[in-house]
């Protein structure tokens, strides 16, 4: 099923709400001001976001005639004292390219991966880097590549 406004699905991990928050007031502001329609899911962390997004993409929210027709990903990864940042960051990250590039999904990936809680507050926050909002922006650039075209063969 698909609709007539752009639409995109944005899977937020909530690990660290007070960052998800800001990743997600960025990017729902700049696809407020595209007039994009969007819809939240959430989930626990940043390693479940490509489970998520392979989960809607079987079940057709997702992708090409589906409700939506892009995805942003947004959640934070931040080190600690263990190797677990590592294999967060890599898996998710290497999961959600391989998804979006299997399924020529277009994907703004808005995963922070940063040393400290405060890096991601100013990489996060929209007086910051906004990085939410160049999530969205990344996704819509690439939703803008299935357009209609003029034929170029001519």
């Amino acid at each position: 099923m698909t609709t007539s406004q752009p639409s995109v699905l944005i899977i937020e991990a909530r690990f660290y709400s007070e960052i998800a928050d800001e990743l997600m007031a960025g990017a729902t502001a700049h696809l407020q001001s595209q007039d994009i329609a969007f819809e939240r899911l959430a989930v626990p962390g940043a390693l479940e976001i490509p489970i998520a997004l392979s989960i809607a993409l079987k079940n057709r929210m997702v992708g090409e005639r589906a409700r939506h027709q892009g995805c942003i990903a947004l959640g934070c990864v931040i080190r600690g004292e263990t190797s677990h940042y590592d294999i967060v960051a890599g898996e998710s990250a290497a999961a959600l390219i391989r998804i979006a590039s299997d399924n020529a999904l277009p994907l703004g990936n808005g995963i922070l991966t940063v040393e400290t809680h405060e890096q991601a507050m100013v990489r996060a926050s929209a007086e910051g880097k906004n990085k939410g909002r160049d999530a969205a922006a990344a996704c819509l650039s690439l939703m803008s590549l299935f357009q209609d075209r003029p034929d170029q063969t001519q």
